[in-house]
């Protein structure tokens, strides 16, 4: 995967979790856990499998916490709120030599990642079909092996998220950050296309796609292609970078629901990309191609378990 595009889409990751919930009238959240068990690293420079191994757990915690709520003219919502998520990894790395690694990862790949962010949101009708949403967060993303001013990243942005009907949005508008050293502007992107039948869909943009048959208000059965990632600030030498790991997912998603509160959501699939990315923490390097492909590792099982609630 493109560098440029998963850092873009990480920024886009932020906008999708400061939409989601967005007309709910109290607490929501989602706890999950998933997990992916030990895979050839694909050494970057000739593409080779080598016997190195690397595996990757992770748990996540979210909430959104809804401070005002209220009807407008438009019988839209008008919210306050705020939101808090985190992140957790851990890997094991074995049997990794020295010369099979890049030299931004000469130390090794990382045993623990850390994201957690706090944030506020403001959702607001502008006319019947248009919506405002205005949002900001401060977190840290660390690799857990020195946390300073650094790892703190800060990110706000405005969109336009023009409703052409009830199943499909698409929104638009800047992202402040400073995840490259300076304040910049980037693009923000959002888009949604659902369907609401017993056969229905879901498009995301960048968290992925879903196809599912609804056998009965309870229960739901969906194949699922989705992104995720996390990111870190890390040393290489004395110069800070971003550390990006993503990957790819495909599986099946059954959801059970447990009354009017509680959703529970297991995946089992397979891994389709998995890999670590770093890139400089300058503007003129954000579009710059790198000589060779990032690190990666094999096609692989993956599973995941979560429980969503709304209050």
């Amino acid at each position: 995967m493109n560098k440029t595009v998963f850092y873009l889409s990480q920024l886009f990751f932020f906008l999708l979790v400061t939409i989601t919930a967005r007309s709910q009238s109290g607490i929501s959240g989602e706890f999950k856990v998933d997990y992916v068990p030990f895979s050839k690293y694909v050494r970057p420079m000739d593409s080779t499998k080598t016997n190195a191994e690397s595996n990757f757990k992770r748990a996540q915690i979210a909430f959104e916490i809804p401070l005002s709520l209220e009807m407008d003219k438009y019988n839209h919502p008008r919210l306050w709120s705020v939101f808090l998520n985190g992140s957790y990894a851990r890997m094991e790395n074995k049997n990794y030599e020295i010369q099979d690694l890049p030299v931004q990862f000469q130390d090794g790949f990382p045993t623990e990642l850390l994201n957690a962010q706090i944030g506020v949101k403001h959702l607001r009708s502008i006319s019947p079909s248009w919506s405002l949403l205005i949002m900001a967060s401060v977190g840290v993303y660390t690799d857990m092996v020195e946390i300073n001013k650094d790892d703190v990243l800060i990110q706000g942005g405005v969109l336009f998220i023009k409703q052409f009907n009830p199943n499909l949005a698409l929104g638009l508008g800047p992202v402040l950050t400073n995840s490259f050293g300076v304040p910049m502007v980037l693009p923000g992107i959002y888009f949604n296309w659902e369907s609401k039948g017993a056969l229905h869909f879901k498009v995301a943009f960048p968290e992925g796609l879903e196809v599912g048959y609804r056998m009965s208000d309870t229960f739901d059965l969906k194949a699922v292609v989705e992104l995720s990632g996390m990111t870190a600030e890390t040393k290489v030498g004395n110069k800070s970078m971003l550390l990006g790991y993503q990957q790819i997912i495909a599986g099946l998603k059954p959801q059970l629901k447990f009354g009017e509160h509680w959703t529970l959501e297991p995946t089992a699939g397979t891994t389709l990309v998995r890999s670590f990315s770093t890139t400089n923490r300058k503007i003129k390097d954000i579009f710059k191609e790198k000589d060779i492909a990032d690190p990666r590792f094999t096609t692989t099982f993956y599973g995941a378990l979560a429980l969503k609630w709304k209050f």
